[in-house]
């Protein structure tokens, strides 16, 4: 395990690039980029500009909040379906007092090398608490060139964390969110179409030959989002792995061709107010939408979209309480215009009189 290094950042609206740990920090070009991309009016500035960081789930422990983002390097693989630019290799954890307060970066708290079955690509991770232990949750690739889920166990939030030997069993595909109830019940909910090779796990079983597209169909119902019950310890799934069904106000199916509401990954679930929100990227239309249900397994509810799009290519984020107000982590690519190399940032999220969401625009007009 790499030792951890400490490095503190200021949040602010400033563009000053600011100096710290040097671990593929943006080069002169895409500070270069960043300057000319003032014209663009963004609601957000990024938390962190010495490295790229992308995907941030967030969570409040012992009332600080704690980030735990994927770290994106420019490692000069070739764009391709299968995401291999998206080449991240370890995990950073952030922190901060409040929203408005000073970011630390608290250094390598997991290494692809430290996990003993995964070949590469620690994509987006997440975090959780229970019994006096932390956890990390991170899709990779094996050796052979599946997405699996594994889970690392720290005494303290910002790790280092240490790795199971094995990925979780019954688990693929990727970006793990890890939801635990006022019961203290715990639930996984993931997938992500296309290099997140959910598709290819239509039947149970991996398909190396299935197509991108899902399904073929397209007037079929939309390839679900998958859920699973947590062990008591955390470091498994306790019961088969189900979808998660989301339905439009007819209690219909979203069908695959419905690109503005389906769903393509970055599940996230949150509770207010005794509803559940499923929240989830549309992929290629670039929406955060929302769904409600009345249980963590739903059925949910198709609402709408809450966050129109980003500049660059995703839209992965996560919800999270602080101080009695609501805040959407999210990422875009203002420092580089590059999709593989992005900006973690965060905004106040709003939840009107009625349960909706209030529409967050990430670019002013």
């Amino acid at each position: 395990m790499k030792s951890k290094i400490k490095c503190t950042f200021l949040l602010t609206s400033s563009l000053a690039f600011m100096a710290g740990c040097q671990n593929s920090s943006p080069s002169a070009a895409d500070r270069q980029h960043t300057d000319q991309a003032d014209s663009v009016n963004y609601l957000s500035q990024p938390l962190v500009r010495n490295m790229y960081t992308a995907d941030p789930s967030a969570h409040v422990f012992d009332g600080r909040i704690y980030v735990y983002p994927s770290h994106d390097v420019d490692a000069g693989t070739p764009q391709n379906a299968e995401g291999d630019h998206f080449a991240m290799r370890d995990y950073h954890v952030f922190s901060m007092d409040s929203v408005n307060g000073k970011v630390t970066d608290h250094g390598v708290a997991l290494t692809v090398e430290d996990v003993p079955w995964a070949e590469r690509q620690l994509w987006a991770p997440d975090a959780a608490y229970k019994n006096g232990t932390y956890y990390l949750y991170f899709p990779a690739k094996g050796h052979d060139g599946i997405f699996r889920m594994g889970v690392a166990s720290s005494k303290t939030p910002e790790g280092p964390f240490k790795a199971e030997p094995k990925p979780i069993e019954g688990s693929y595909s990727i970006d793990p969110a890890v939801f635990t109830d006022d019961d203290g019940s715990s639930y996984m909910y993931f997938g992500g179409l296309s290099g997140g090779q959910l598709q290819r796990w239509k039947d149970g079983k991996y398909d190396a030959k299935a197509p991108d597209a899902d399904p073929e169909d397209e007037n079929a119902p939309a390839l679900a989002p998958k859920m699973a019950r947590m062990s008591a310890d955390m470091l498994r799934f306790d019961g088969p792995v189900q979808d998660v069904q989301i339905i439009d106000k007819e209690g219909k199916a979203i069908l695959a061709s419905d690109h503005d509401r389906r769903f393509f990954e970055a599940a996230w679930l949150h509770k207010y107010n005794g509803k559940y929100y499923f929240t989830y990227s549309t992929g290629d239309t670039h929406f955060l939408a929302y769904a409600t249900g009345d249980s963590p397994a739903g059925p949910f509810t198709y609402q709408g979209t809450f966050m129109n799009p980003v500049k660059g290519w995703t839209s992965h984020h996560s919800i999270v309480e602080s101080k009695g107000k609501w805040y959407l982590f999210y990422h875009d690519t203002q420092l580089s215009g590059k999709t593989w190399l992005r900006n973690m940032k965060v905004t106040e999220l709003k939840h009107k009189a009625d349960g909706s969401i209030q529409l967050i625009e990430p670019m002013k007009k």
